[in-house]
């Protein structure tokens, strides 16, 4: 981990900043495809336990965000984009950080394997040890394919809401998975794109800074290119029907169309870097709008 070390505790903490760990902005979008994958899932469930079922992905994404921020702590306090956070401005202390990582991570696997079942438990913890572990301590300071290889964290949800219906793994959960799997590099190297002074600066190996503008760049319309191909996977096996794979054309033939300014551009002194920021708010909304057409979609042929 980087040599600066976050500051000892100068504030008293209370509620807001222990909720500030679980990273809310990004566990609305982890609350969505996860409730998106359990309505969109054939079969029904009793709404007490679909309840208790998205309540447990919840439990356990911001769980896995406050391991990552305990364990981050130093590199966030370096970085403009996060300097901020409970534990760089010492609101918190580590140890706080971690053991309330770790109650949440236990406690939304025992819920969901004693309320639901054991085998979306079991995945629910495979995917808080991948972002916790295999990303945050793992991957992220020592590979540019961090991304790439740790996307899999961010892509759990879909496949643990369907499976808390289903009770089994299936072909169209897995492609739920890969949509979100893909998605992730274009999504993040966008951000890395017009935030690099500040990974380059916590020597954080994000593509940007490792492999260049030029490279990355290339990566992210190859990815962009990929995704439009695997979000119309659902609609080309019969798994959704004709509401979710216009969306999809669609959604991603805006987000190809995007990249394509991102791709094909050097920034220079004082760039606004606007294709890029604008591909990254895009991003978030496409796949709210995916998930939801998915939704949409179960609900017409329901």
């Amino acid at each position: 981990m980087a040599s600066t070390a976050a500051p000892a505790v100068t504030m008293p903490a209370d509620w807001r900043d222990f909720f500030a760990l679980t990273k809310p902005r990004v566990m609305s979008l982890v609350v969505f495809t996860g409730l998106c994958g359990l309505l969109a899932a054939p079969g029904s469930i009793h709404p007490v336990i679909g309840f208790t079922a998205i309540l447990c992905i919840a439990l356990g994404a911001g769980g896995a965000a406050a391991l990552n921020q305990w364990w981050e702590a130093d590199i966030d306090a370096q970085m403009k984009r996060t300097a901020k956070r409970p534990l760089p401005m010492g609101r918190l202390g580590r140890e706080d950080a971690r053991d309330f990582g770790l109650f949440l991570s236990g406690l939304s696997v025992m819920v969901m394997g004693v309320a639901v079942h054991w085998l979306s438990a079991v995945i629910l913890a495979v995917s808080i040890f991948y972002y916790a572990v295999v990303y945050t301590i793992w991957l992220k300071p020592r590979t540019p394919q961090n991304i790439v290889i740790g996307g899999g964290a961010g892509a759990f949800p879909p496949l643990i809401g369907w499976v808390a219906v289903t009770g089994d793994i299936t072909l169209m959960p897995v492609l739920l998975f890969a949509i979100i799997f893909i998605w992730t590099p274009p999504h993040f190297w966008a951000l890395a794109l017009f935030v690099k002074t500040d990974y380059a600066k916590a020597g954080i190996p994000m593509m940007p800074v490792v492999a260049g503008e030029k490279s990355t760049r290339r990566q992210i319309l190859a990815y962009s290119v990929a995704l439009l191909g695997v979000s119309l996977l659902p609609w080309a096996i019969g798994g959704t029907g004709a509401i979710y794979g216009m969306a999809a054309l669609a959604l991603s033939g805006l987000f190809l169309a995007l990249s394509l300014p991102v791709a094909f551009r050097i920034s220079g002194e004082g760039d606004t870097m606007k294709p890029e920021k604008r591909l990254f708010a895009w991003s978030v909304l496409y796949l709210f709008a995916l998930f939801t057409a998915l939704v949409l979609d179960r609900m017409v042929l329901a």
